[in-house]
């Protein structure tokens, strides 16, 4: 059967093989609640659809119109598999309940490199999805950027204190990079945002070098909060 759960996902598991995110827009706070429950009461309702599909988790975006999702797949052949047999019947119900909603594309990644302080157990309080794209497809360009994004917070001497971890995934199409990162808080974030130097981050020459490298096309950053998790019995 379906359980859910408050627990945020486990981004490091070494069975993930096919992380996947995309949005929702439903428009306002209002709908995002009431697209938030029918989506757990569909699948509530229904057996755990797949032995591949390992969690699946919903956010709600700070500016009150957007939902993000995040589904953790040991494969995309066992995502295949399920929206062949069981996906549409799911999202007909969802659109039954709260009409109009838009869908807007799937990202397809897989986990690069990840982040955190030794024996963390903060629970976080916001999450940050930051998408970077670049000038075409280069998986060497994607790995070499966030390796260059490491090797600043090594070098960091202010390292913001509400950050609680960061998992950096690279599109299976070559021309993006997704960090999912872990905070306290969203005003800690925001915190670190405010302070001198341009993000998260001082003015040292290995963040200019973040900030400026060659192809980087454009950046997003978004905040959520853990909506729904929804996990196999």
């Amino acid at each position: 059967m379906t359980r859910r759960t408050d627990a945020h996902p486990a981004m490091t598991r070494p069975e993930v093989g096919a992380p996947f995110f995309s949005t929702w827009r439903v428009g306002t706070p209002e709908r995002q609640k009431e697209t938030v429950e029918a989506i757990a009461a569909t699948w509530e309702r229904r057996a755990w659809p797949a032995e591949g599909l390992l969690g699946y988790h919903v956010y709600t975006g700070e500016d009150g119109t957007t939902l993000l999702h995040h589904s953790q797949w040991r494969s995309e052949q066992d995502y295949e598999a399920f929206v062949k047999v069981h996906r549409q019947e799911r999202v007909d119900e969802v659109d039954v309940a709260v009409p109009g909603i838009e869908r807007v594309g799937l990202g397809r990644y897989r986990r690069y490199r990840s982040g955190a302080q030794e024996a963390e157990t903060r629970v976080p309080g916001c999450v940050v999805i930051v998408e970077i794209e670049f000038e075409g497809p280069d998986p060497d360009r994607q790995r070499a950027w966030v390796d260059a994004v490491f090797e600043a917070l090594e070098s960091e001497p202010n390292l913001s204190p509400g950050g609680i971890s960061a998992h950096f995934h690279l599109s299976t199409d070559g021309t993006k990079v997704l960090n999912y990162a872990e905070w306290e808080t969203a005003q800690a974030h925001i915190d670190a945002l405010a302070a001198p130097g341009g993000g998260v981050g001082s003015r040292t020459p290995q963040w200019e070098r973040v900030q400026t490298y060659p192809g980087l096309k454009q950046s997003t950053v978004r905040r959520y909060t853990h909506a729904l998790g929804l996990v196999p019995e």
